[in-house]
């Protein structure tokens, strides 16, 4: 006897035979192999899950495909589910089923039709893979390629992995169980309807929303929808800015005025200033001119500093326009960005979007103070600050230096260079010869304390007045000679000896005392011509005849003597 369950849940009794009769009369035709049918899970015991599909025996399918990600068992007793027919074995009443594999020709099925229909999947980007991505299709592995990922290459491969998105099929192989999809397919058709959209409406003055898609030195292209459009850098704010960056981040959502648009080119300028009253407009009556204002420092170059006085207006302070009397190489050693500084509109260019500022006219020029308080042949004292070549510096107010000239120190000496006589921080007294506010000149002298001691020479050594002095320097042309402290006249090689000389090295010596006869005087050029050769020919002339140089004692033949008499008789006559 068997025994199983009727109705009311009671055990009832059937005989072998009536069983036997019931098994055989049962029919399984429909359970054919690669076949997906519907069965009941009828137990769960171990690591099985028992089917039931209307067969001679249960199915039993391992129980980890019927498990989540999460390792939780998904179905129980009761439940309907498709299963795989792998095979079945009448004569033995085993089967094989299995329910993945129902499951993925499920889902290879629906993928089919989505190619078919040209339609969408959703799909979860599990990891990269070389080429490209692996996406999870609800059970099935996809082949997502790098080139269909988006429009253009991602900077950031790594930042799409578990990422869900919609995707296009593009081909499937169910023996290989190969499928790949595109991602950029589906970006391009959004595109090309959202463009052809934009392309009916858009005009130019609108006002449009865009995102920032790539930035580059010159401006930001912006994607308004399908189409793309410039946003220059000069079109983006009415102040100065160095590089888009400073404003604008990638991804940005901007709202934008369109410049112009050429719809057979399809290019589209685009400008986010536009959006904002022009701040330069009335400019003039805002900043006139000789107005002081306070400004900050937005960028320093070369020749001067950029102050932004407000949002959007900015003026430029020329190197030369820094200080009174400071000469700067670079604005930096004035200013620094960021500094707030004030200064002093000095000219405006409206149409030309230009502001002249000064900052060194908010004080008084102390070129005018010094001119004031040192009028030329003032006496002052001053502290060397710099010695040079051609002269020295002296300190007289802050920031402005007097200048004494090499030539300036002595009437009388060579300086040769100012430290022969002075070191930096001596202090000296010295009298203003000009004050030059034009170009910012002060010149001092310290001679000019005395009086010209060359003043007198006229007087004291007028020409063809005998003269001693000492023999101070040798030269190829003459020597000079000192007849006075101070005062050198020079004895020209030609007024040495009424024979010729070669060099005054011939004759003299330097020290050497030498009387002389002046023949030329002039106190503004500061010469004294001397001649010993005068002094000799006086002296020669004023010596008995038969004493002068060239007697017949000294050697002279009768010829001589004759011509000499007859010389003599000439001048006599």
């Amino acid at each position: 006897m068997v025994t199983h369950k009727d109705n009311m849940g009671q055990d009832a009794e059937i005989s072998f035979e009536s069983a036997l009769e019931n098994y055989l009369s049962t029919d399984f035709g429909d359970l054919e192999e690669g076949s997906i049918v519907k069965g009941e899970v009828v137990r769960v015991e171990g690591g099985n899950v028992l089917v039931d599909v209307n067969f001679k025996s249960e199915g039993q399918i391992p129980a980890h495909e019927f498990k989540d990600s999460a390792g939780n068992l998904m179905v129980k007793v009761g439940d309907r589910v498709d299963v795989f027919v792998a095979r079945k074995n009448e004569m033995e009443g085993t089967i094989m089923l299995s329910f993945e594999k129902a499951k993925r020709m499920q889902l290879f099925d629906q993928l089919e039709e989505v190619q078919e229909k040209n339609g969408t999947i959703t799909g979860h980007i599990v990891r990269r893979i070389k080429g490209g991505y692996t996406v999870d299709l609800h059970g099935v592995e996809a082949f997502l390629p790098g080139s269909h990922v988006d429009l253009r290459p991602v900077p950031d491969m790594d930042a799409l992995v578990n990422q869900e998105y919609e995707f296009r099929v593009l081909k499937i192989n169910r023996r290989r169980s190969n499928v790949i999809v595109s991602r950029r397919v589906l970006l391009e058709e959004e595109r090309d309807s959202k463009r052809n959209d934009l392309l009916l409406t858009l005009d130019e003055g609108q006002v449009v929303k865009g995102r920032a898609k790539n930035i580059t030195e010159y401006g930001v292209f912006v994607d308004l929808g399908g189409l793309d459009g410039l946003l220059h850098i000069t079109d983006m704010s009415w102040k100065r800015i160095r590089h888009p960056k400073e404003m604008i981040t990638m991804g940005q959502e901007l709202e934008l005025k369109v410049l112009s648009f050429d719809k057979a080119t399809q290019k589209v300028s685009l400008g986010l200033k536009q959006l904002v009253a022009d701040p330069w407009q009335d400019i003039t009556a805002r900043f006139p001119e000789n107005a002081r204002c306070t400004g900050k420092v937005t960028n320093l170059v070369d020749y001067g500093a950029f102050v932004e006085l407000e949002s959007g207006v900015e003026g430029l302070v020329h190197i030369s326009e820094m200080s009174w009397t400071r000469k700067l190489r670079h604005p930096s050693q004035m200013v620094r960005v960021g500094d707030e500084v004030e200064v002093v509109i000095l000219g405006v260019d409206a149409e030309k979007k230009r502001i002249s500022l000064g900052m060194k006219q908010i004080k008084p020029n102390p070129w005018d103070l010094v001119a004031e308080r040192y009028p030329e042949g003032t006496v002052l004292e001053g502290v060397i600050k710099n010695i040079t070549e051609f002269g020295m510096f002296i300190g007289i107010e802050d920031g402005i230096d007097g200048l004494i000239h090499v030539s300036d120190i002595s009437w009388t000496k060579k300086v040769r260079h100012p430290n022969e006589l002075y070191k930096v921080n001596d202090t000296v007294q010295a009298k203003v010869l000009t004050v030059d506010q034009g170009n910012e000149k002060f010149t001092l002298g310290v001679k000019q304390l005395v009086e010209d001691p060359w003043a007198h020479v006229p007087g004291a050594y007028p020409v063809g007045t005998p003269v001693k002095g000492i023999v101070t320097n040798i030269t190829d042309f003459g020597m000079f000679v000192e007849v006075e402290e101070g005062i050198e006249g020079l004895v020209h090689v030609s007024e040495l000896s009424s024979k010729k000389v070669k060099t005054p090295a011939e004759l003299y010596k330097e020290g050497q005392e030498i009387q002389a006869k002046v023949i030329h005087v002039s106190a503004e050029e500061r010469r004294l011509g001397l001649s010993i050769k005068q002094v000799a020919d006086e002296n020669e002339r004023k010596k008995p005849k038969e004493f002068r140089t060239g007697s017949a004692e000294a050697g002279q033949n009768l010829g001589d003597l004759i011509k000499q008499k007859l010389e003599e008789e000439a001048e006599e006559a």
